[in-house]
């Protein structure tokens, strides 16, 4: 599907992109009672419209470091520096990282198992959201630290006196107080107030980081050491391999003189 200008009959993407929001968890429910065949709001809003929202970029790589640095040793925050960790580290949307399992993580092959969302609704209602491409079902790698972070996350999991069941699903790896699995609004907020307490301590602000941030730098990290788009677009579970290309669009000057030295050098020596 073609992009199509930013602004349609007068709405610009934000209004749109909120739009979406509302309507897609209300037309995923009739889906789920059979009422329709098939959400027509099940769609990434960037392969057919331009955002026009102040982009949010990657964080250089000493703004990741200051940001674990900080969360790790701070009395309260360091609790999720495993998770934020993972976040930065594997590209996870944060409602298929909300939606892992202990059955996702299979620590022998170095693999996660992203097959689903865990997503909540205002009127606090949970639901499985079933990825509707090819692309959305994947395995990401594991790293070995994001691997000793899962094992970390495993071992200090608090055991439920009765495990939350979603749609048939259980075994979540993150509960909040009352048993029930953490959604992205917990990390947002998590997000949130790190930073706020770290720009109050240091006049060296960090800039917003949310975990889509935390996506968005992993993808970008992985352009700037060379991997491959078409790989990079698998592990990032998009449908639309424009929208990996927008990240190279990110990379800063160093990034691209870097590579476009390495390119020169060589083609001379074959001269």
């Amino acid at each position: 599907m073609a992009h199509q200008p930013a602004k349609i009959h007068g709405k610009r993407y934000s209004t749109i992109h909120s739009i979406r929001g509302v309507l897609r968890p209300a037309f995923q429910l009739a889906e789920e009672n059979s009422l329709i065949r098939r959400n027509p709001f099940y769609f990434e809003l960037a392969t057919i419209l331009t955002n026009d929202m102040v982009t949010r970029k990657a964080l250089a790589t000493n703004q990741e470091r200051r940001f674990l640095a900080f969360v790790e040793g701070d009395e309260h925050f360091h609790r999720y520096r495993d998770a934020i960790y993972i976040l930065l580290n594997t590209g996870l949307r944060i409602s298929e990282f909300c939606g892992l399992t202990v059955e996702d993580l299979d620590f022998k092959n170095g693999s996660i198992r992203v097959n689903k969302q865990l997503q909540r609704t205002s009127n606090m209602r949970y639901y499985i959201e079933r990825p509707k491409t090819e692309s959305g079902i994947r395995y990401v790698p594991m790293t070995q630290a994001v691997t000793e972070c899962f094992r970390s996350i495993l071992a200090q999991r608090l055991k439920p006196s009765s495990e939350p069941v979603v749609d048939g699903v259980s075994g979540f790896l993150f509960l909040d107080k009352n048993e029930m699995p953490r959604v992205a609004l917990h990390w947002e907020k998590y997000f949130h107030h790190a930073i706020e307490k770290h720009n109050r301590i240091y006049k060296d602000e960090l800039p917003k980081i949310t975990p889509h941030v935390c996506r968005h730098t992993f993808c970008s990290k992985m352009a700037r050491r060379g991997m491959n788009p078409a790989k990079l677009k698998c592990i990032m579970g998009h449908s639309d391999i424009n929208v990996t290309f927008n990240t190279y669009t990110h990379l800063d000057f160093d990034d691209v003189r870097e590579d476009m030295l390495k390119i020169g050098c060589k083609g001379r020596s074959t001269l």
